[in-house]
């Protein structure tokens, strides 16, 4: 987190020093200041693995989009053909994460996507209820969620 707001803040010195405060400008600002901060990221603890952080962000993004069209196009597909193929289902989803922000963070991306929703986290915090529109195959279901979690809690490890 305190790699981001330096990142912003020699973003925000780039652009007043250049006086250009177009987008693609504070776009090279962003990356001239990620740039800058991975270098000096050795000798300041505060920045620790903050250049890491960065590129994985970016693939999470990526995969998340990738997942977020995937689903829409199945339940669109769904809507709009006749015969409904949902099969909608419970399934519980035994959990990596373990803090409350990690828990809310990946039921959060599975209640985004759609099709699935978050029901309910067990009281020991180790497993979550998942509603699924498309139950075909529970293994695939439960594969493709953990897959997403794993992503997730990448991020903040």
């Amino acid at each position: 987190m305190i790699g981001a707001a330096w990142n912003l803040l020699l973003t925000l010195a780039w652009v007043v020093l250049t006086g250009d405060f177009s987008g693609l400008n504070l776009l090279a600002g962003l990356v001239f200041g990620y740039l800058a901060l991975a270098l000096i990221q050795s000798q300041v603890p505060g920045l620790a693995g903050y250049a890491q952080r960065v590129p994985r962000l970016l693939l999470f993004v990526g995969f998340f989009i990738k997942e977020l069209v995937k689903a829409n196009l199945r339940v669109a597909f769904d809507i709009v053909t006749p015969p409904w193929h949902m099969r909608p289902g419970v399934i519980a989803m035994p959990l990596t994460a373990r803090t409350d922000f990690e828990i809310t963070f990946v039921a959060n991306l599975i209640s985004l996507t759609p099709g699935t929703l978050s029901l309910d986290v067990s009281d020991d915090r180790k497993v979550l209820y998942i509603h699924a529109m498309f139950l075909d195959d529970e293994a695939a279901l439960r594969d493709g969620l953990a897959e997403m979690e794993r992503r997730a809690l990448a991020l903040f490890r």
